[in-house]
């Protein structure tokens, strides 16, 4: 809105649509409508610069408007979730506060009490410990949906359910086949939850293929896991693959491979996981476990005001040129 321009009002929104102001209202959040009449006022509030005073709202209504998203966004897939989720709240009429949980589970709960400070409607959680009892924190009245494990303690919460075990045991697989049977498995330090193949799962999925595991926690960023790979690395009965669990370590994998005078793939195949979109744009691409994001991103919205049944996604393999059968490697 330019200087000095009077502010649009709902009743000028619902004028120029033909509505009436409850309809409008609706329309805007996406409750009720049908898709065209929801997408004409939206498109109408754009074009006439219309947006929602919030302190209005929240005394008519005693709703914010506000939803709480919560990552460790020093992965780059979770700054790319957190901002697919702001998007797709702010196309329903609502607007995102983001908090970074940093992979600590002692900000994640300083996060929720933030939350419940601001009266949050709502909170979309990629949680770094979701078995806590902090998140009961998060009274009944706030939807509460979590992105890849469900809050244990908080019954009543939605969730999206990722398939990691698949995962995993796909990834493995694929190094196996090529040959491999020294790999390394590196994991962000987090605690392990049962939607996380951590330590007893992939050592479980080892013994199955047949092959000699060593597992590694790193820290998430890419930057400070270099030196955690670069020791994993050294000597002569380093891994000749590697797993990586999140693509910002295995783009610490690149890094620490190219400062030992290691070649990817041919000294060392590595294979991330979560698809980022820089994983197509290194040199060699990455091969990777892809998400459907767009469908995880739906999904996770949704529920805040329809409660459904947590849907899984199972990752897919997307092969690339950072693997190779190990033969190109001797």
């Amino acid at each position: 809105m330019q200087r000095g321009q009077t502010r649009r009002t709902l009743q000028d929104l619902a004028t120029a649509a033909g509505l009436s102001l409850a309809a409008t209202s609706y329309a805007l959040r996406g409750v009720r409508g049908s898709p065209a009449t929801i997408r004409r006022v939206r498109d109408l509030a754009t074009e006439m610069g219309y947006t929602v005073d919030p302190i209005a709202r929240a005394l008519a209504s005693g709703r914010t408007g506000s939803v709480g998203v919560s990552g460790s966004l020093r992965d780059l897939w979770q700054q790319d979730l957190s901002v697919m989720l702001t998007r797709a709240l702010r196309h329903r009429g609502r607007y995102a506060t983001i908090a970074d949980a940093d992979a600590d589970p002692e900000q994640e709960r300083l996060i929720v009490e933030q939350f419940v400070a601001q009266r949050v409607d709502g909170a979309l959680v990629s949680p770094v410990d979701p078995a806590a009892d902090y998140w009961r924190l998060l009274g009944p009245e706030i939807a509460v949906v979590s992105i890849g494990d469900a809050l244990v303690a908080r019954p009543g919460s939605g969730s999206v359910l990722f398939d990691n075990a698949y995962g995993a045991r796909t990834a493995l697989a694929h190094l196996t086949e090529l040959g491999h049977r020294r790999i390394g498995l590196l994991a962000p330090s987090l605690p392990t939850t049962p939607g996380r193949p951590a330590e007893v799962l992939a050592g479980e999925i080892a013994a199955e293929l047949g092959i000699e595991l060593t597992v590694v926690a790193a820290p998430a960023a890419t930057t400070d896991a270099v030196t955690v790979v670069a020791a994993m690395l050294a000597g002569p009965g380093r891994p000749t693959g590697v797993f990586c669990l999140t693509d910002s370590l295995a783009f610490a994998v690149y890094r620490a491979a190219r400062e030992a005078g290691l070649r990817i793939p041919a000294d060392l195949s590595v294979v991330g996981y979560d698809d980022h979109q820089l994983a197509a744009l290194v040199e060699p691409g990455l091969t990777t476990m892809a998400w459907d994001e767009d469908a995880i991103v739906e999904a996770a919205v949704a529920q805040l005001d329809e409660p459904a049944d947590a849907p899984v996604f199972r990752p897919e393999l997307v092969i690339r040129s950072s693997t190779s059968p190990i033969a190109a490697a001797r």
